[in-house]
């Protein structure tokens, strides 16, 4: 009966008495997804020959024949002309099947000293590592946006919050250098995550390792892997590092939805502190003076999706015993979309942010309207010698009284101000302009206008090198 199998798996059908059903193929197969790690596929299985004929273990012709096969199937993957079975499972037996079609025996010897478990823990790693390299790149030209925007605006006033409360004036190159400083931490995150991507599973083979006089170390030089994973159980079953990579951009994702919710907010009439380039907004099909955030509003959105990812893999790899199950099937399609979902979105952010447009009476506006330079005349009078409690309360008083005239502090007269404590002289309007306050802030991570330009030079000249 095993001769006359349908849909036969030469891989490892032999055991078998019958076939596998096309439901359990198509409920199986990963080839509809792990088609992406074909080319890293293809440069694992290269190195793992070369060092097969290094050791002996492969005839210099055969690796020639071999290099040869993959060259056309590279070729044929990129071109579309590559056809995937779904019978075949995976990207790994879609190539090798492939392969030994083209170059024979030669094709059917590649697979010596290896499994299938360590091969595609090598290509997750291999296509990750890119991946990474990628992502940060996108995170540089976002915080490269960011600080030219601190850099051009260093002196725009806006109000800063606490609680969505008016709090204390800042600059609006303050307010996107505080995203910067975020998405820097990214960036380190995703650069240590990446020394734990970078180490070679393969050598691993199923679990135990191989009896063949394998050379991992070649492997990992010829591949670009700083490190070998040490135990061959732990090399194959291992996802620890795609679930630190998901938890990164997580993070970055949170980052970015902090910013989404502000640039949402800051776009309403009622704010009005920025207008955001037409190409990255829609209308509305019934109203037709609506203009909406669509990017930051979906971005925020897609912040569920990539969080969502991550309690996944969490939830994947918490039941699993040693060493490789096929729940870890599971573990791409999470990992594929995390990556898509963070490069798009941080291509889109950068072009963005670029084109933010303040909207500076707007902030200016704000600012008178909140007090925002109270604390400002309570540090002046502390500054007199007055007790800092004391000089709450003044001030405090102070404040209830513009709320009642319905002005600003600057626009109580000398006399009213003076009625509150009597330290207060005419020197006290610079020390109530939005203005003042900022210049006061003259300190490393102040929001003075000198600072910020400072830091924003010392982050252009980091960024761009």
């Amino acid at each position: 009966m095993t001769n006359s199998l349908n849909n036969k798996n030469e891989a490892w059908s032999g055991r078998f008495a019958e076939p596998v059903s096309e439901l359990v193929q198509r409920y199986t197969a990963s080839v509809g997804f792990d088609q992406r790690l074909a080319e890293v596929d293809i440069q694992g299985s290269l190195a793992h020959a070369e060092m097969l004929c290094h050791v002996g273990l492969l005839s210099t012709e055969d690796f020639q024949a071999i290099e040869k096969g993959m060259a056309t199937i590279l070729e044929d993957i990129r071109s579309g002309r590559f056809e995937w079975s779904v019978a075949l499972e995976d990207v790994h037996l879609n190539i090798e099947k492939r392969l030994t079609d083209l170059v024979g025996d030669a094709g059917k010897r590649l697979h010596t000293a290896r499994s299938r478990n360590d091969q595609v823990a090598t290509d997750i790693r291999l296509w990750l590592r890119a991946e990474i390299d990628v992502i940060r790149l996108e995170l540089k030209a976002l915080r490269l946006a960011l600080v030219s925007q601190a850099e051009a605006h260093a002196d725009t006033i806006m109000p800063g919050f606490t609680h969505l409360q008016v709090a204390q004036p800042i600059s609006f190159g303050h307010h996107m250098l505080a995203y910067e400083a975020m998405f820097a931490r990214d960036d380190e995150r995703l650069a240590d995550a990446r020394r734990r991507v970078n180490r070679l599973p393969l050598g691993a083979a199923a679990l135990a390792g191989t009896s063949y006089p394998i050379d991992r170390e070649r492997v990992a030089k010829t591949l670009g892997f700083e490190a070998l994973c040490e135990n061959s159980l732990d090399a194959v079953s291992d996802r620890d590092f795609a679930i630190e990579f998901t938890a990164a951009c997580a993070l970055i994702m949170t980052h970015i939805s902090r910013l989404s919710e502000e640039l949402i907010l800051w776009m309403t009439s009622r704010y009005g502190f920025i207008k955001l380039p037409d190409r990255f907004c829609t209308g509305s099909s019934i109203m037709p003076q609506k203009k909406n955030p669509d990017v930051p509003e979906l971005a925020r959105g897609k912040t569920g999706r990539v969080n969502g990812h991550l309690v996944a893999l969490l939830t994947l790899m918490k039941g699993q015993p040693l060493a490789y199950n096929k729940d870890n099937q599971e573990d791409k399609e999470p990992l594929f979309d995390t990556v898509d979902t963070v490069r798009d979105t941080l291509k889109a952010f950068a072009d963005m942010v670029a084109g933010i447009e303040p909207q500076v009476d707007a902030m200016r506006a704000a600012v008178l309207e909140g007090y925002a330079t109270a604390t400002d005349l309570a540090d002046y009078l502390v500054k007199k010698g007055l007790p800092f409690r004391d000089a709450h309360e003044a001030v405090a008083l102070a404040v209830r009284q513009a709320v009642e005239k319905g002005c600003s502090l600057e626009n109580l007269s000398l006399a009213e101000l003076q009625s509150f404590h009597p330290l207060i002289e005419d020197d006290i309007y610079m020390v109530l302009r939005p203005e003042g306050a900022l210049e006061a802030r003259d300190h490393v991570g102040g929001t003075a206008p000198n600072q910020v330009r400072l830091q924003a030079a010392k982050l252009k000249k980091l960024l761009s090198a």
